[in-house]
């Protein structure tokens, strides 16, 4: 028997809603998405553990928790997770636009743009290092790169919450409003000309983007084009090749010591 319409109109916003939901895990990432008033929460499994390493924050949210046993954990969470018996369903978060989030400060802005960086972990990573660092938000692409998810988050170690994760259509517009916002953009690559503290020490003082790209493929030659220098991290050795988020942790202390 068919179902009647609006049963399977039903179904359909269901399933939407929950693509538009992401579990995050662990302890830290969920401490701080709990006491995140920007964070839309809804549901929370703890373990019995769980429940009193966080019962502050727990607390502070009004969210009722769903107790589990670890044995069986109740959250919908990859079976492989190290989740610390902590799993907190949310609603990614809205950073506003690039304009929003990069409009010129005082001593000026830092930003870190990502092309075609698709790995949780290293995305995760730069989040981390870009709060340390001060960098006003972390720009990758909506296709071709890491979502917000919990991997991500949990590598993140709730940086995720405090420091903004923008997802864009198109990186190279993107690129372009920084440019009228006065950034200069300087494009990471193992070739190129000049090192970035010889690029950055003849800059006047001003925000600075660093754009860098996947590990392999680099920048794609669009985003190399839109760059307004493109600058290498010296290598002492032979092999002089770091992975990307420690390539974003280098670049960040250099440019922010920079200004």
């Amino acid at each position: 028997m068919k179902k009647p319409d609006w049963v399977i109109a039903k179904e359909q916003a269901k399933r939407a809603a929950q693509r538009e939901t992401l579990w995050l895990f662990g302890i830290h990432a969920v401490r701080d998405a709990l006491t995140n008033p920007a964070r839309e929460k809804l549901r929370l499994v703890v373990t019995q553990n769980a429940a009193q390493r966080l019962e502050v924050a727990i607390a502070a949210s009004g969210l009722a928790p769903e107790l589990s046993d670890p044995r069986k954990f109740a959250a919908p969470v990859p079976a492989d997770s190290v989740h610390q018996g902590a799993a907190l369903e949310v609603r990614p978060l809205d950073w506003g636009s690039v304009a929003e989030c990069c409009a010129r400060q005082d001593g000026g802005g830092l930003v870190v743009l990502l092309d075609r960086v698709s790995d949780p972990h290293n995305v995760g990573a730069i989040l981390r290092s870009a709060e340390v660092f001060g960098a006003c938000a972390v720009i990758a692409t909506q296709r071709h790169a890491a979502p917000e998810t919990g991997a991500l988050a949990k590598t993140a170690s709730g940086a995720l919450e405090r420091q903004p994760y923008l997802r864009v259509r198109n990186l190279s517009e993107e690129m372009a409003a920084l440019q009228r916002l006065g950034y200069v953009l300087i494009g990471l690559d193992g070739d190129g000309p000049q090192t970035l503290d010889q690029t950055l020490a003849a800059l006047p003082a001003g925000p600075v983007a660093l754009v860098l790209g996947a590990e392999g493929p680099g920048l794609r030659d669009k985003t190399r084009d839109m760059c307004d220098f493109l600058a290498r991290i010296p290598a002492a050795g032979a092999f002089g090749s770091l992975n990307v988020s420690n390539a974003a942790a280098v670049a960040l202390y250099a440019a922010r010591m920079a200004q």
